[in-house]
């Protein structure tokens, strides 16, 4: 029996057809519409369960936690420096140290600069991008306006300055040091305390501050002398200032900075 529309219901359809097509639906699925509103929640998915996995005999033993070998690292960082009886066998010691993983991203090793044995020893942070290609500390934009600072109180390092690091390799993306990183350059840091015997040391930044003092706050610290202990009970004298970078960033500061050098000069005379 033959299907028989009116023109309302042709003109009707007509436009659903529009409509659908304008909408993107280029194929029907279902010859009845579906009321997806009644269709019954599905019950949440039960949690997986996985089967412990058969003893495998003779199965090699499991590794030693990293503990046991971040301690071994320090101590073979601690032999190495305790055997240097002067400058160069220390940095000749920190150039073939292979034990921090800084190393492995570096161009080069960068222990210090200046003349050993002076009576002025600055310690930084860490190598930047530039102390990294020239294989120097304190080259940049800081370096640069380190000199400046201590040629004020007539101090150069090509005469009467040692300068160097707290880490002799550039963490990536010139970040801050790790307390890992730190206490394997550490026995180096001292034993060079130790073999140069300065008069006094300028600490430059709160990352060397923490380091070398176990204190923390730059702004609190600066200006106040204290003294490094090295693990073979050797003292020195020690003041920390701004780092240079610092300064580069808060022009401000170098107010304060002026007063800690003048600090420093007057201690050198006195002794």
């Amino acid at each position: 029996m033959p299907i028989v529309t009116t023109n309302c219901e042709y003109d009707a359809a007509r436009a659903l057809l529009r409509w659908y097509a304008e909408m993107g639906v280029v194929e029907t699925v279902d010859p009845s519409p579906t009321d997806f509103y009644s269709w019954r929640a599905l019950p949440p998915p039960s949690e997986p369960t996985y089967s412990q996995p058969k003893q495998v005999r003779n199965a090699p033993s499991q590794p030693e936690p990293v503990e046991a070998s971040v301690d071994e690292a320090i101590a073979a960082a601690e032999a190495s420096a305790a055997g240097c009886a002067n400058f160069e066998a220390l940095e000749a010691a920190v150039r073939a140290f292979d034990g921090c993983p800084l190393k492995a991203g570096a161009r080069n090793t960068v222990f210090t600069d200046g003349v050993p044995g002076s009576d002025l020893l600055v310690i930084g942070e860490a190598p930047g991008r530039d102390e990294d290609r020239i294989g120097k500390p304190f080259v940049g934009r800081a370096g640069q306006l380190l000199d400046r600072m201590l040629a004020a109180i007539g101090r150069t390092r090509s005469e009467n300055v040692l300068i160097s690091n707290i880490v002799y390799w550039r963490p990536p993306a010139n970040r801050t040091p790790t307390a890992f990183e730190i206490a394997l350059c550490r026995p180096f840091v001292d034993r060079l305390i130790e073999i140069t015997a300065p008069k006094a040391v300028l600490i430059a930044g709160g990352a060397s501050l923490q380091a070398l003092l176990g204190v923390t706050g730059i702004m609190r610290a600066r200006g106040v002398w204290r003294e490094i202990e090295t693990a073979n009970g050797q003292r020195a004298p020690a003041l920390p200032i701004f780092h240079p970078a610092f300064l580069l960033r808060q022009p401000g500061a170098k107010r304060l900075a002026w007063a800690d050098l003048q600090s420093l000069a007057n201690r050198l005379k006195e002794h």
